[in-house]
């Protein structure tokens, strides 16, 4: 770099001060950082700014700073290093920037996950990779197996991700009315299920269909069946099945005050099988909440919002039995909610990472987990279907099923108009 200072003028403090003032001229240019360092440090010998009383000191630190360009700050650090060591040094510290430890290719991988899965939130794609490495030793998934909760948002947001998906939609709640008599007490055991129904909708005067949602209150195993009409024709051989379907014994039924289930049909059904029928309260919204929250998060997530007639069911109870019900069960995790008490003594729920698991996988962490599976049925049968494909295989053959399935639906509806 090169310098050229002409300062000769300026010998005296009454020089410094003249120039301050702007009436003394002076040609300078300092070009490079150890060029300036280099010439504080001369001035500062020139002067013998150490010998100098305090107001005097300023005079001079308004004079380094005026000609260097550098701030009262960084012209005050770089005296006090003079007066500590004799010297002005420059401190060099290249920063070449953070490692990039997650690839293009990661980002793709995570696209390419949440898109089978239905864009999970992050815990759950999180655990996922973690099985997908661990569990089904898919040697891509390693490097996505440590990434942490928030960093993996980060990567949601990164170009490669974007560039893979870009079409983003939020979960819409579902409203039902709620009314409670009793909450169901299930003490840590399997087999308290809490029921609702998700209408398809209407169109054109024609009913849509209705999706039965049954989730266990302890483990979230859940079944989803289909039915054509909320009438007592269709509703007891649906309940029927979603009580047979299960791998553990029914304890308890709790609905909401759904004529579709508060019905004496239904309590002659529950009755003859032993089952506990509990309905919901008044003004006790979060009696009937586990159904309400997985109509959003799992039915209306994966079956959407659109009409589908009533005579459809039977197809969609295909799909409900061969890929619905089993990916949903074995190969989605779950958050669970571990009680905590706080100083006042309220009980709040939390729900810690570590406790995320399928719902297969917390049946199995039960206590005694085997008593509760029904006569004939093993943990190894139910590994062999656990185990037989991998998570993402899995949310494969669902997502091509049920692209078939609507495929059919909504091609021949509109070749019936």
């Amino acid at each position: 770099m090169v310098t050229y200072m002409n300062d000769k003028k300026i010998q005296t403090l009454d020089d410094i001060r003249a120039f301050l003032k702007g009436t003394t001229e002076i040609d300078f240019s300092i070009e490079g950082k150890d060029e300036r360092y280099r010439w504080i440090r001369q001035t500062l010998v020139r002067f013998h700014y150490l010998s100098l009383n305090q107001r005097e000191r300023g005079v001079v630190l308004r004079y380094l700073e005026r000609v260097s360009g550098y701030s009262r700050q960084t012209v005050t650090r770089l005296v006090a290093q003079y007066r500590k060591t004799g010297k002005v040094k420059r401190r060099q510290r290249t920063v070449a920037g953070f490692q990039c430890y997650y690839t293009k290719q990661d980002a793709l991988l995570l696209a390419e996950l949440d898109e089978l899965h239905g864009t999970p939130c992050g815990a759950a794609a999180k655990k996922l990779c973690e099985r997908m490495y661990h569990v089904h030793a898919d040697a891509r998934f390693e490097q996505l197996s440590h990434i942490s909760v928030s960093h993996l948002y980060n990567l949601r947001h990164s170009t490669g991700y974007q560039r893979q998906r870009r079409h983003f939609d939020k979960t819409r709640p579902t409203r039902s009315q709620i009314g409670e008599r009793r909450k169901p007490n299930p003490q840590g055991q399997p087999g308290y299920l809490r029921v609702d129904t998700v209408h398809q909708g209407d169109l054109d005067g024609i009913k849509g269909v209705y999706h039965i949602n049954a989730v266990d209150e302890v483990t979230q195993f859940q079944c989803v069946f289909s039915v054509e009409r909320i009438s007592e024709r269709f509703m007891i051989p649906a309940l029927g099945e979603i009580i047979a379907t299960l791998s553990f014994h029914i304890q308890g039924f709790h609905a909401d005050n759904g004529s579709e289930y508060i019905n004496q049909t239904v309590a002659k059904l529950l009755n003859k099988l032993i089952i506990e029928f509990t309905k919901s309260r008044p003004r006790h919204s979060n009696d009937n909440a586990l159904a309400e929250s997985k109509n959003g998060s799992v039915v209306r997530k994966h079956l959407g919002y659109d009409h589908i007639p009533g005579r459809w069911a039977s197809g969609l109870n295909d799909f409900h039995r061969q890929f619905f019900n089993p990916y949903i069960n074995f190969h989605r995790p779950c958050l669970f909610p571990v009680p905590h008490i706080d100083r006042k003594g309220k009980v709040k729920k939390r729900y810690p990472y570590e406790e995320m698991k399928t719902p297969y996988d917390k049946l199995k962490s039960l206590p005694n987990a085997a008593s509760f599976l029904k006569p004939g049925l093993t943990f190894d049968q139910l590994d062999a279907i656990a185990l037989s494909i991998s998570d993402n295989e899995a949310a494969k053959q669902m997502n091509e099923a049920k692209r078939k399935l609507f495929k059919t639906i909504f091609d021949q509806d509109r070749k019936a108009v």
